[in-house]
This record gives structure tokens, C-alpha cells and sequence, in this order.
């Protein structure tokens, strides 16, 4: 039986990282927004006494407005994500030996 390679669950321990830390960011930011809706919706309905409909608006307005919270934040994440390099592979013996017999 094989032992994993350390380096790559090294990796893939990294990106699962990446990627809850992404989602919760997104998750909260998703969660203000609603919030801030509700709340000022309820807020200038008891202002302008319009019971329901500024609530009700602010929070079909927040979904877009989530939405592209979204994806600007996860665009931005991942544009901060580099590539690691791929390591040079030595050459086989075998292969190193080719150019020896002339």
C-alpha cells in the first residue's frame, strides 16, 4: 500500500482553505446585505408609514446587490491565487545514457 504524497495533501489541504474561507466571506457579506435591507426597509416604512412595500423592495433590491457582492469578492480571491510551478522532472538514467554513444 502507497502512502499519499505529503506535498499534495499539503496542496489540496491549502485549497480547501481557500475555498471555506471564499465561501464564508461571501456568506457574510450575503447575510449583511439581506440584513441592512430588512432593516432599513422596516425602518423607513415606520418612517414614511408605507407598512410593507419599502421592506419588500430593499429586499428584492438586495439580491442583485448580493449577487454581484459575490462575484466581485470571489473574482478578486482568485485573481490573488497564483500557480505553483511545476517542479523539473530530473532526466531517467536511461535517457541521460542516449547521448553517450557516439
Amino acid at each position: 500500500m502507497t502512502r499519499p504524497d505529503p506535498e499534495k495533501d499539503r496542496k489540496q489541504q491549502i485549497i480547501n482553505l481557500t475555498i471555506a474561507g471564499i465561501a464564508g466571506q461571501v456568506g457574510c457579506l450575503t447575510l449583511i446585505i439581506v440584513l441592512v435591507a430588512v432593516i432599513g426597509g422596516i425602518w423607513l416604512d415606520a418612517r414614511l408609514e408605507t407598512r410593507p412595500w419599502f421592506t419588500l423592495g430593499l429586499l428584492v433590491l438586495s439580491v442583485p446587490i448580493s449577487l454581484a457582492v459575490m462575484f466581485y469578492v470571489v473574482r478578486a480571491a482568485t485573481a490573488k491565487i497564483k500557480p505553483v510551478p511545476p517542479k523539473a522532472k530530473k532526466p531517467a538514467l536511461e535517457e541521460a545514457s542516449l547521448g553517450d554513444d557516439t
